[in-house]
């Protein structure tokens, strides 16, 4: 069974850093794109960044490019998000997700995590 666990999530204050986890089971993770995508209080669910399968490609959104940095660990089998310079419009459920491009490079998303909460407040 194919399964995603997020970790990593918290408080932190305007500014800090935090380093959100994936770790994949149940697939041959280092065969596979990953996103990480969250979801704000309120608010639907927003890509956040990408990367290929063997890590050499990432793709960010706009609002977290220079902030944040997608890596991955084939040997562990997990997934990183490194964030930086967080803002409150960061706050948000993050999730990981396995996806593939179907036509015109939409992403097609077939198994997601449960989410970790990152709260970025004073």
């Amino acid at each position: 069974q194919v399964q995603l666990v997020e970790s990593g999530g918290g408080l932190v204050q305007p500014g800090g850093s935090l380093r959100l986890s994936c770790a994949a089971s149940g697939f041959t993770f280092s065969s596979y794109a990953m996103s990480w995508v969250r979801q704000a209080p309120g608010k639907g669910l927003e890509w956040v960044s990408d990367i290929n399968s063997g890590g050499g490609s990432t793709y960010y959104a706009d609002s977290v490019k220079g902030r944040f940095t997608i890596s991955r660990d084939n040997a562990k089998n997990t997934l990183y998000l490194q964030m930086n310079s967080l803002k409150p419009e960061d706050t948000a459920v993050y999730y990981c997700a396995k996806y593939r491009l179907g036509p015109f490079n939409h992403h097609e998303y077939d198994y997601w995590g449960q989410g970790t909460q990152v709260t970025v407040s004073s």
